[in-house]
């Protein structure tokens, strides 16, 4: 059956009026409305949960805070866990925001996910340079990457209940990054870091997390991973698949193939960053590349500053519960999906790949009003 937002809407135990036209400002529900609880809808299939940012934790007199305890039990911090934040200079940690992190989801008994230890991004230069500025030898990289995991999940162990190990390994013909990380370590630094965060805390889940892992050349690449840390008794426990979707790409066919084919190694799967961009995106661009030629483009690519047309909203609405279909069709596969962030002014997208742009990725809009998307959702998962 192909469900839709008017069919999901139109339940008599549902407030929103079916009469009303699919718009940007449709039956923009309150954030202290008593709506039912996302997570508690998906429960019985997987985690539901998103990312928090610093700036959520310092303003608690806001709602969203509460809004993320009611609609989620998985949490992951957005930035404030990466290598710059937590350890910018060598030997000085900052665990404060971590820690305010880590107490919330404990508070609410929520599954906590780490993200992320090892990156190429996001990671100071000094990690990988000797006092002179000249690369930094192996056995140095090597020991600051045993100090940073040591430290950092030694200070959580049993608090985080899961790690993005390592993070965006791959290019996108499956091939290894030739980062820093690989030059100096060598091929072998991915099973290295997972043994190591495993030595620390063999409590804790342990993943590998990439984006357009639907790409059967990339998705062959992180099963070459898998079967050579399961090769040499490396624990990995579940493959994060990042969902940066768009209204058109990518094919969800591929996506379910590449949860059934992670699936098949023994592993679980998460769906990890996920939003629904509405916008497009430049045409022949990658993501990474110099943006400078396309400001040109910056009207064309930012068409909808003064709200989305009613057809481009009910597409956005259907692809997610298209998408969510697919995640409940595949449920016994799944531990868990994560959105990445909570409302629409959050989202990185608006600023990628050039800045400025206004986009409508997520569940509650820029009032943190929840949008009709939400209860359909709701009542997808009571469907089953």
């Amino acid at each position: 059956m192909h469900l839709t937002l008017s069919n999901l809407l139109c339940s008599a135990t549902l407030a929103v009026s079916c009469l009303l036209p699919v718009a940007s400002g449709l039956a923009a529900a309150p954030a202290n409305e008593q709506t039912p609880s996302l997570q508690q809808a998906y429960q019985p299939f997987f985690h539901i949960g998103t990312a928090v940012s610093l700036a959520q934790l310092q303003q608690p007199s806001r709602s969203e805070l509460s809004l993320i305890a009611q609609h989620f039990n998985s949490l992951t911090a957005e930035n404030i866990m990466k290598w710059e934040e937590i350890q910018p200079i060598e030997g000085q940690f900052n665990f404060a925001a971590a820690d305010q992190l880590v107490a919330f989801a404990e508070q609410h008994k929520m599954f906590m996910v780490g993200h992320t230890l090892l990156w190429h991004e996001q990671t100071p230069a000094w990690v990988f340079e000797e006092a002179t500025g000249k690369p930094a030898s192996k056995a140095q990289l090597l020991a600051r990457l045993e100090q940073h995991i040591s430290t950092v999940v030694g200070r959580y162990k049993g608090r985080v209940h899961g790690w993005d190990v390592v993070n965006e390994a791959l290019n996108e013909d499956g091939s290894l990054r030739d980062t820093k990380w690989r030059q100096i370590l060598g091929d072998d630094y991915i099973a290295t870091t997972f043994a190591l965060v495993h030595k620390i805390d063999p409590s804790a889940k342990l993943y590998y997390n990439d984006y357009n892992l639907y790409k059967p050349e990339k998705r062959a690449g992180v099963l070459r991973i898998i079967a050579q840390l399961q090769e040499k008794n490396v624990p990995i426990h579940a493959i994060g698949e990042q969902a940066h979707y768009g209204l058109i790409s990518p094919d969800f066919t591929e996506v379910e193939d590449s949860i059934k084919a992670f699936a098949a190694t023994g592993l679980e799967v998460m769906i990890t960053e996920l939003e629904i961009s509405v916008l497009p995106f430049p045409p022949g661009m990658t993501p990474g590349a110099d943006i400078s030629q396309y400001q040109e483009l910056q009207e064309q690519l930012n068409p909808y500053r003064e709200g989305l047309p009613a057809d481009v909203e009910q597409a956005w609405e259907q692809r997610y519960l298209d998408l969510f279909a697919l995640f409940l069709r595949q449920q016994d596969k799944l531990h868990r999906v994560t959105l990445w962030g909570l409302h629409d002014a959050q989202s990185w997208r608006n600023n990628f790949p050039m800045r400025g742009r206004t986009d409508y990725p997520l569940l509650f809009d820029r009032q943190l009003h929840t949008k009709p998307l939400l209860p359909a959702l709701i009542k997808l998962a009571e469907a089953q």
